[in-house]
């Protein structure tokens, strides 16, 4: 039987970034198949954001990142969506989420007021993710999961090729994470993106993700999710000590976490 052949919409070789005198990534090869959802998943410290900064030409690195497009995607560069882990910005600051949104998509300052185009476009974007009541409300009132979805759906707002989503549950709680995902999964079998998703929660992976990269500045492994997230590998990543537990809340759903024996450090995020 003849396999069906997978496009990449990013192909990336040899790639390594170094701050000062320090090796954040080393001679990563990877490639994040058209339509599909990877994850990318390793301890603290790992570069992970560095990687999603560097595909995003934010980071200076050595190697090569090669965008592809299928012919239905059409020609020219890849549109890429980006949910950072967090946002920085004064919750003191009054400013709604349709200000935010027009920041990005009007000349003029928004003390003048938002153009049509402007409104209609957050109006559209946030209705996707079934947040268009927030519309008005302050930015600094949101809760995690609220301004979540308004960073997802300002993502989604130019129909990306690819989305590069970073610990986008993070200070999410269970109930929230569940359904975050879900919801997601939703927006993807839609609209088909391909997807790039760093999770330090295994059971979001594995509910969702259909290949994985594990990462330790290096490539650890990767592959299809089902075979490559074993006790094998996952020691590998997270150290011997590394063990997986799982607690389950009432829905039934269980999840996989890795504890802070593994070496993680709670502090400090990549």
């Amino acid at each position: 039987m003849t396999l069906p052949a997978h496009h990449h919409t990013l192909e990336i070789r040899n790639l390594s970034v170094r701050a000062g005198g320090t090796v954040i990534l080393s001679g990563i090869d990877a490639d994040i198949r058209c339509g599909e959802v990877t994850a990318l998943v390793g301890p603290n410290g790992a570069g992970k954001t560095t990687l999603l900064l560097a595909i995003l030409g934010l980071v200076p690195c050595t190697g090569e990142i090669r965008f592809c497009r299928a012919a239905e995607h059409g020609e020219g560069a890849p549109r890429i969506g980006y949910v950072p882990q967090r946002l920085d910005f004064d919750r003191n600051a009054p400013m709604t989420v349709q200000d935010f949104f027009a920041l990005s998509s009007q000349r003029y300052p928004v003390v003048f007021g938002h153009s049509t185009r402007s409104r209609s476009s957050a109006r559209e974007s946030m209705a996707r993710v079934g947040a268009d009541h927030l519309i008005s409300r302050p930015l600094g009132k949101l809760s995690g999961g609220e301004l979540q979805r308004v960073l997802l759906a300002l993502a989604l707002r130019d129909n990306p090729d690819i989305l590069l989503l970073d610990e986008p549950v993070s200070g999410v709680d269970l109930s929230g994470e569940e359904l975050f995902g879900d919801f997601l999964g939703q927006i993807h079998s839609e609209s088909r993106f391909s997807l790039l998703l760093v999770s330090h929660d295994l059971s979001v992976v594995g509910r969702h993700a259909d290949r994985v990269i594990c990462l330790n500045r290096r490539i650890v492994c990767q592959g299809a999710t089902t075979e490559t997230l074993t006790p094998e590998n996952i020691a590998a990543m997270y150290g011997s000590d590394a063990h997986l537990f799982r607690h389950g809340p009432a829905d039934g759903h269980g999840h996989t976490h890795t504890p802070p024996a593994a070496g993680r450090d709670e502090g400090k995020r990549d």
